[in-house]
Formats: structure tokens, C-alpha cells, sequence
């Protein structure tokens, strides 16, 4: 499961799939290697999660444990 530090990773990542619609998660990944290329590694991890995060909310099913 990708770590959410708050909210705006969420926000970030519906307003990918909003703009790109399944290609969200390629974006996602286009960011964040334009950050490593600029050295901005902490916008690297950022968009790397957003992308992660992008994967897990277009399934329709659980996942993970179910209490």
C-alpha cells in the first residue's frame, strides 16, 4: 500500500485520472522522472506514490486484508 503523508496526494491523483483518464498513472510516472531529472527528489517520491496510488483506485475490488 503506498504511504499517503495527507490529502493532496489523493487530490493529486484524481485530478490525473480527471485530465488523463487511463493514462493518469503514465503521467504520474512522467512527473516524477522530470523531477529526478531536475533533482527534485522529493517531488520524485511524490509523483511515484501518486502513481502507485493511481493503480490501486482503478481496481473495483478489495484489497489487502478484509477485517
Amino acid at each position: 500500500m503506498p504511504y499517503l503523508s495527507n490529502r493532496k496526494s489523493y487530490e493529486d491523483a484524481t485530478e490525473l485520472m480527471a485530465a488523463f483518464g487511463d493514462n493518469a498513472g503514465y503521467e504520474a510516472a512522467a512527473r516524477a522522472d522530470r523531477s529526478l531529472d531536475q533533482g527534485n527528489h522529493i517531488h520524485f517520491c511524490h509523483w511515484r506514490q501518486i502513481e502507485r496510488l493511481i493503480v490501486l483506485l482503478t481496481y473495483d475490488q478489495p484489497l489487502g486484508t478484509i477485517h
